[in-house]
């Protein structure tokens, strides 16, 4: 069974002499197994909705089905820290569950002090929380809920565009505060239709983002490690880009639609924002490490940065002092883009059918795997 298969060929995932080398035997034998699920907390919200699976007080909604099948399911929004109590179950648990709303950060250290963790699963996308060369290295199985939250996304982004383009934000406080100012609305307010979008990403959320653009008539561009065959541009109407500073360049409107990576990780740094249209603007429900920080402060205050929107941050939660929090023209929210009601049922589902494939010794969908047979997904080389 492939299960079995991850530990002996995790040798193929050395990428270096210094990479992290540990050996275990990965077992899909029968018996319980403790499980850890790390949730954010919703208190109140928990029970206003029972479609609500994503937290930790509802825990996905497996809690019933493992206890039933014997397992043990331990569920807490405690991550962070030595102390904390997702540490307390790191030496024993097997199985170890996260989001990336509330992402549990399995680091080296952790894989190490892992003896029995055989599978990380992520309900949702986005399995960057996890060191992936560590976990290959270790024999580890890493999975995501693949498509799970890709129309949520790509919906929250063009809401953002829209709310970023006609200036919305600084329009609604004004009624919250009792305000009446329409020139200092106007004044930066436009027209969407026209504008050269350019998503630098165009995988299952890039190009749904793409697809709802295009009633729009904007001018569509797109930079991704693969080109998309030529029925499927024409039907969007999207153009390849090859270069990506070059079509940076030509754009009013950036959408960052790319994993987090080695490659990736600070890609837009202090020379490359530079390199941007003077007014720009930029949408990234990807990931905030895939920004420097500090270089998307100084470009909105500035005004290079004419609005920048998302609601990934690094680290997750963001600190109170985060300064994304505070810089002019920013539309920032909690990662929230791929956890509606509707995606929660999707990854909850999805979560379930993994570990009942896990159990039996079963594959899982192709598409699902990040991390296996000491190999990582394409997308994360």
């Amino acid at each position: 069974m492939a299960m079995r298969r991850v530990a002996s060929t995790a040798a193929r995932a050395i990428t270096s002499p210094s990479s992290l080398v540990f050996t275990r035997e990965l077992q899909a034998s029968p018996g319980p197994k403790k499980i850890v699920g790390v949730f954010y907390k919703a208190n109140q919200y928990a029970e206003m909705n029972p479609n609500f699976l994503g937290c930790a007080e509802n825990a996905l909604g497996i809690r019933e089905w493992l206890e039933s099948k014997g397992h043990q399911y331990i569920v807490t929004p405690d991550k962070e820290g030595p102390d904390c109590e997702l540490e307390k179950h790191i030496p024993d648990l097997h199985v170890l569950i996260s989001t990336p709303f509330h992402p549990a950060y399995v680091t080296a250290e952790r894989i190490k002090k892992a003896k029995n963790l055989q599978l990380l699963l992520t309900a949702g996308i986005g399995s960057d929380h996890v060191d992936l060369k560590a976990a290959a290295a270790a024999g580890l199985t890493v999975a995501e809920v693949t498509g799970s939250n890709t129309v949520s996304v790509a919906e929250d982004e063009l809401m953002r565009i829209l709310i970023l383009v006609r200036n919305f934000l600084p329009g609604h406080h004004q009624v919250i505060n009792g305000e009446w100012n329409v020139a200092a609305i106007a004044h930066r307010a436009y027209d969407l239709e026209g504008k050269t979008v350019g998503t630098v990403g165009a995988g299952r959320i890039g190009r749904l983002l793409l697809q709802r653009l295009k009633p729009f008539n904007c001018n569509l561009l797109y930079h991704d490690r693969l080109k998309m065959d030529s029925e499927l541009e024409n039907q969007i109407g999207a153009k390849f880009e090859e270069d990506l500073d070059k079509m940076l360049s030509k754009c009013d409107i950036v959408v960052i639609n790319t994993p987090l990576t080695e490659k990736t990780k600070g890609m837009f740094d202090k020379e490359r924002i530079a390199k941007l249209k003077k007014g720009v603007l930029i949408v990234n429900n990807a990931r905030g490490a895939i920004m420097d920080t500090q270089a998307v402060v100084d470009a909105c205050n500035s005004g290079h940065i004419a609005g920048y929107s998302g609601d990934v941050w690094y680290p997750q939660p963001a600190p109170k002092d985060h300064p994304w929090r505070y810089m002019p023209n920013q539309a920032m929210t909690p990662h929230i883009s791929g956890t509606t009601i509707d995606a929660q049922l999707r990854y909850a589902a999805g979560t379930k059918d993994m570990l009942d494939r896990y159990f039996k010794g079963e594959d899982f969908p192709a598409e699902n795997y990040i991390v296996k047979d000491g190999e990582l997904a394409p997308q994360y080389r």
